[in-house]
């Protein structure tokens, strides 16, 4: 019978799993929220003070590569396999904490099919159109500015910052943080707390490329 110790290749795999989907993962998505909600400035505070310092960071792309893209892959493929291998008890326990459970995989899922476009329609279409670039604001004001793309953005907004705090929860029980009844419920509402605090920045970041 296989024990949770440091001899177990599954359970280290999954410590990375969480320890890469909260700390490079999870730390851009609040960042990447923070940055969008700059756009209630403008197109000129927009362009030129977050997306153009962005741009002008010294070795950008290896950040891009070895701080965001490789550990989300790793983190998104582990979650595959996590998936994979997971037996549905859905209807046998009709509790909050094991519905989160299977919502935390399908959420993953959804992630995965939301960033697939995000990316095309931002860092793969400015390949092609430099102007996109130059003009990050007009573009995703013009993107949101269509009703249908405007639900896939928050759909995928929702999603991503679910995932992450019901990841946050979770986590801290799986590392023995929280430990007691007491403390896990406790948890559980800074977790919905960071939720509803994450979900409305995005909201409102999104709302100002189009007011």
């Amino acid at each position: 019978m296989r024990t949770a110790s440091i001899d177990n290749r599954n359970f280290l795999l999954r410590r990375l799993h969480s320890l890469f989907g909260l700390l490079p993962v999870g730390g851009f998505l609040i960042f990447h929220l923070w940055e969008n909600s700059q756009s209630r400035f403008g197109q000129i505070h927009y362009n030129e003070q977050v997306v153009g310092w962005l741009q002008s960071l010294n070795y950008l792309t290896l950040m891009e590569i070895f701080v965001i893209a490789l550990p989300l892959l790793f983190h998104a493929g582990y979650g595959l396999v996590i998936i994979h291998g997971a037996e549905s008890n859905w209807y046998r326990y009709p509790w909050l904490h094991n519905r989160f459970y299977w919502l935390q995989r399908i959420s993953g899922i959804g992630i995965l099919l939301f960033l697939v476009l995000h990316v095309g329609w931002t860092r793969i279409w400015g390949i092609w159109q430099p102007e996109i670039k130059a003009d990050l604001f007009s573009h995703m004001q013009l993107l949101l500015g269509n009703p249908i793309t405007f639900l896939l953005y928050l759909t995928g907004l929702l999603l991503a910052v679910f995932h992450l705090c019901n990841g946050l929860w979770t986590m801290a029980i799986s590392w023995g943080l929280t430990t007691s009844v007491n403390a896990q419920r406790y948890w559980f509402y800074f977790c919905m707390l960071l939720a509803l605090t994450l979900s409305t920045m995005g909201v409102h970041g999104m709302l100002g490329f189009i007011a």
